[in-house]
């Protein structure tokens, strides 16, 4: 009995057909309404480790340990309802798969990052009776925008930091400030501004030069940074004077917090070209006040503070209230 010519191209292109879904570089699985494997192509079985005789008729959760069956059975319920597609985005959940990156130029990734398109499969009769699953490898795009990503983080990190001390810069620190002075005036919850002026630095780059300067910045910098709190936020004011903002703190704590720091920094030994240099800090304490109206006029008084210490001898702290 001979083959009818059009049966004979059908039975061709449909070996066509299957020959490309299993070679394509895309990962293809079709679910039936009990969500149960029908077609698991090559690129599923080389990825996961599972041969597609041994995937038919089971179910994802029975294949993948950790797989998150009831939300994507709620995505499957959708397509099976609206008839529509639906897509899940490596942004929305990395993976739904967790197989091993391939590609060199995805080495550093710890798993392949995917895109995921449900498509509905009709009947004749116009019934969605399948779900066809196809499962892109996105790891080259999601690495590199968050690659991106990271360098535009670092750039911003550089434009909020001083170079020299490694702290805010004046600009962000002052900007922090006033963020924080408008949340006292919402909430009257107390922050302290606590700022600092190295005594006698002038003296210092002229007895020692500029560079044994520049150590002295660093290493006062590092102690500012081991004094504070995560909450807190120190900053480099400008040449030798630094602020810290003590976030929720009352100007009591400040101060002790103040003193704490004054005595490091005057037992502290900084070692430049077989130079040893001592020196101290002269400090002014501000709680935040109604008072103040604004941000500028909290760092005024302690400022006035600051002046005050230096104007007693340096090597002090000085508390704004107590000039009053």
């Amino acid at each position: 009995m001979m083959n009818h010519p059009n049966t004979a191209l059908n039975m061709e292109e449909l070996h066509w057909q299957l020959g490309l879904l299993q070679n394509l570089d895309v990962g293809l699985i079709v679910l039936d309404a009990d969500y149960r494997v029908h077609l698991w192509n090559s690129f599923m079985a080389n990825h996961s480790g599972i041969r597609d005789a041994a995937a038919q008729g089971k179910r994802l959760d029975e294949l993948f340990k950790g797989f998150p069956a009831r939300w994507f059975q709620r995505k499957l319920e959708s397509v099976f309802l609206l008839r529509s597609q639906a897509f899940i985005t490596w942004e929305e959940r990395p993976y739904l798969f967790k197989f091993k990156p391939y590609h060199p130029i995805t080495g550093l990734a710890e798993f392949m990052y995917q895109n995921v398109t449900l498509i509905p499969l009709t009947s004749p009769s116009g019934t969605v009776t399948h779900v066809g699953i196809m499962v892109y490898d996105m790891t080259s795009a999601a690495m590199s925008q968050k690659g991106l990503h990271q360098a535009n983080e670092a750039l911003a990190r550089l434009s909020r930091t001083d170079r020299l001390s490694g702290l805010a810069n004046r600009g962000h620190w002052e900007s922090c400030l006033e963020q924080e002075f408008e949340r006292f005036i919402r909430t009257q919850r107390p922050s302290s501004l606590v700022m600092m002026d190295v005594d006698h630095f002038k003296r210092i780059n002229d007895t020692y030069g500029h560079q044994a300067g520049d150590e002295v910045i660093k290493a006062l910098s590092a102690m500012l940074m081991s004094h504070a709190r995560t909450t807190d936020l120190p900053g480099r004011y400008g040449g030798e004077e630094f602020g810290v903002l003590l976030v929720d703190t009352t100007s009591q704590n400040a101060l002790n917090f103040a003193e704490r720091l004054r005595k490091a920094v005057e037992a502290m030994i900084v070692r430049h070209n077989g130079n040893t240099i001592q020196f101290t800090v002269s400090i002014g304490v501000e709680e935040t006040r109604n008072e103040h109206q604004s941000h500028e006029g909290w760092m005024r008084a302690t400022d006035s503070a600051l002046y005050h210490s230096k104007e007693s001898g340096r090597n002090r702290t000085t508390l704004a209230e107590d000039l009053e």
